[in-house]
């Protein structure tokens, strides 16, 4: 059972939400280019020193989300017991019903997630953020198998393909109410490569 949370706990967490909250308000109103770490601080009603005890920079407030994406895989692995996968399709496997859980909680608010790769399109510095979130939480992924007992070139592999299955449902229209679908459909055409499996198995001689 997770203790409850301190008072000290419960203000710091307080105080990031709001820095978010005042910082997605902020880029809607004025766009990125027109905000400042000034303009976030005063608006959540904290102090520069407090919002940098958070977050770098204002582009890392963008990607407050993908921060509890990374603390989610690293709690799952924590909590895990999931015998080492047997080969890298079986790791691959493994990692298919993390990311959906990911997708899942990426859209769990359909237009906020929206509003977030809209303002990411717009900047190329927050695109190339975005490429290092995703690096991150691949090498999150890899650690997770690691942890298991796979080894670390299996690993790796593993977790590259599993965000190219996301990555590939993002770039089919990027709708947050179909990813995990489209995430779902890339993972099955991953793993039936090399295979000669056609996605939607036939069935077995002698049957039909």
């Amino acid at each position: 059972m997770t203790p409850p949370l301190s008072l000290v706990e419960r203000k710091q967490r307080q105080a990031r939400q709001r820095i978010i909250d005042a910082a997605r308000e902020l880029f809607l109103e004025r766009g990125f280019d027109g905000v400042s770490v000034g303009d976030i601080a005063e608006r959540a009603e904290v102090g520069r020193t407090t919002f940098f005890r958070h977050f770098g920079d204002k582009q890392e407030v963008v990607f407050a989300n993908e921060q509890e994406l990374l603390d989610t895989i690293t709690a799952a692995r924590q909590a895990d017991s999931t015998p080492a996968p047997r080969g890298a399709t079986e790791a691959v496997e493994q990692l298919r019903p993390i990311v959906l859980a990911l997708c899942a909680q990426a859209t769990a608010s359909p237009e906020a997630y929206a509003r977030h790769f809209q303002l990411i399109e717009q900047h190329p510095e927050l695109r190339a953020r975005d490429a290092v979130k995703m690096q991150q939480i691949a090498d999150k992924l890899s650690e997770l198998l690691m942890h298991r007992g796979s080894d670390e070139a299996t690993a790796r592999f593993a977790a590259q393909i599993a965000i190219a299955c996301y990555q590939t449902a993002k770039s089919l229209g990027n709708n947050p109410r179909t990813l995990a679908d489209e995430t779902q459909a890339a993972f099955r055409r991953a793993l039936t490569l090399g295979t000669g499996t056609p996605e939607t198995q036939a069935e077995p001689p002698g049957q039909g």
